[in-house]
């Protein structure tokens, strides 16, 4: 197992979102967001969007694992790991409980000075992301989310208010969390946690596709104003993109399969291009002519985006894409998922997930010679299923997961040199899944007592693995045994 000591300064811990710990979900004026409308799922069952909070419904983010409550506990258990920094997301209903409202939540903005300040008592740096799946459902419901110009001015105003308020306490920011999602035009829910999209029944993949575009350069538009703003308010802020990585390669040797892997990347990654050079691939500018979905894109947008430019690239890695071209051309290409194929070389999750370590390693070259920037790691694991045995967890399929993915980090760091910030493994503490809404699905190195019907005290116990990542911090990663 390759192993080696990480720059100084290198900033170990883990990430979560708002909604998916905090619960709390109505309480101190918190308003409704998209999350607080889906409900329960699981690997083969979609989550359900409902037209706001309906009785009988399950909606697993309403309480989660209670961390509102819990975070002075829970922030203790992180510090006990060594933690150097630690992601997290601000409720947007938190601080404007409708997305539109004139003036924020003082208690909203309580909440987060009390939870900065007791990660600044144990010396944790706060990572935080501003938009993380977390859109009021009222700009969702009756603005359309970001296919209206107006919702850009809505967040905007959140984060000037956020930058204001926690200039001197927080370093580390992301305007959007894994804003490539929105890729995947035709999944109902990648839309709606993204852009706030509530797709209407008999919308054809083209009125689908349209809107995304459209969405996304408003998106793109509103980062951009964001990151000026931020800069003008404490120069000091470092203020990044946020994307989910996957290396793109083709099944097979044939050229048919090459060309199709291309234009994966293409439509994918266009969304980080846009916010590291300020201005669209030509591709996706021919794509978009093509095919006739013209977005609302003004010359002023243009020069927005091109001051508005990002210092690093944030990114989540879970696992590599291959792509076959067996159902759909490189040309036909709209739809991504369609051309997704099964990689006969890897293991899988209990959820299916393809479990690629290397992988890590391609997409940290890949995106340092594509984007010439600092990266930053802040979402990898495994979401597993754990027994516990005697008041004990014993997870050792997790330790290997992140051992040979934190091996082949280094190995792009020491061998590749990669200018990596951190490594900020998803989910530390056991949490709702955004994607399916269960708790039984454990990223955790902290058990919370709660299972997917929400039965539960809350308790929370270490797992084996919360030791190991504590020597992994010691030794700046250089005991992975």
């Amino acid at each position: 197992m390759y192993s080696a000591k990480m720059p100084e300064g290198f900033l170990w811990g883990g990430a979560v979102a708002a909604h998916q710990l905090e619960g709390a979900w109505n309480v101190g004026g918190k308003g409704v967001s998209v999350a607080d409308v889906m409900t329960v799922g699981s690997a083969t069952k979609p989550r359900e969007i409902t037209d706001g909070v309906l009785e009988g419904k399950n909606y697993p983010n309403h309480s989660a694992i209670d961390f509102y409550h819990h975070y002075k506990e829970d922030i203790k258990l992180l510090a006990g790991m060594g933690f150097k920094a630690f992601r997290t997301s601000i409720a947007w209903t938190r601080i404007f409980p409708n997305g539109d409202d004139a003036e924020p939540s003082e208690e909203g903005l309580k909440f987060y000075d009390d939870l900065f300040d007791e990660m600044h008592k144990y010396s944790i740096e706060p990572v935080i992301t501003l938009s993380h799946f977390e859109m009021p459902f009222n700009l969702a419901k009756n603005y359309g989310g970001f296919t209206n110009r107006k919702t850009i001015d809505f967040f905007v105003r959140f984060a000037e208010v956020c930058f204001k308020r926690y200039k001197d306490k927080v370093k580390y920011w992301m305007t959007f969390n894994e804003i490539d999602n929105q890729s995947a035009f035709n999944n109902d829910f990648l839309m709606a946690t993204n852009s706030g999209i509530l797709f209407k029944d008999g919308m054809t993949d083209e009125e689908k596709e349209a809107a995304m575009y459209q969405a996304a350069h408003y998106e793109f538009v509103a980062s951009a104003l964001a990151v000026k703003m931020g800069h003008k308010i404490n120069p000091d802020f470092k203020i990044g993109l946020m994307i989910n990585y996957s290396p793109v390669r083709p099944l097979t040797p044939s050229s048919e399969d090459a060309l199709l892997a291309d234009k994966f990347e293409q439509h994918r990654d266009f969304f980080s291009d846009v916010q590291v050079f300020g201005e669209y691939p030509k591709a996706i500018e021919a794509y978009i002519e093509k095919h006739g979905y013209r977005p609302d894109i003004t010359d002023e947008d243009r020069v927005v985006l091109k001051e508005g430019t990002v210092d690093y690239v944030a990114f989540s890695y879970y696992q590599s894409t291959t792509v076959s071209s067996e159902k759909v051309s490189a040309d036909e290409l709209s739809d991504l998922e369609k051309s997704v194929a099964v990689n006969p070389t890897l293991e899988r999750s209990d959820w299916g997930w393809e479990i690629d370590p290397v992988g890590l390693r391609l997409a940290l070259n890949h995106l340092t010679d594509r984007y010439h920037l600092p990266l930053f790691i802040v979402e990898n694991g495994l979401g597993a299923y754990d027994k516990v045995e005697d008041g004990k967890i014993h997870d050792p399929y997790r330790v290997d997961y992140l051992k040979k993915h934190i091996s082949e980090m280094e190995k792009a760091v020491a061998i590749d040199g990669v200018d990596l910030m951190g490594y900020l493994p998803w989910g530390p503490i056991d949490l709702v899944s955004a994607g399916t809404g269960q708790m039984d699905k454990r990223y955790g190195f902290i058990y919370v007592n709660k299972n997917d019907q929400g039965v539960g005290d809350l308790s929370r116990t270490p797992k084996d693995s919360y030791y190991w990542y504590k020597r992994v911090i010691e030794s700046n990663g250089t005991d992975l045994d």
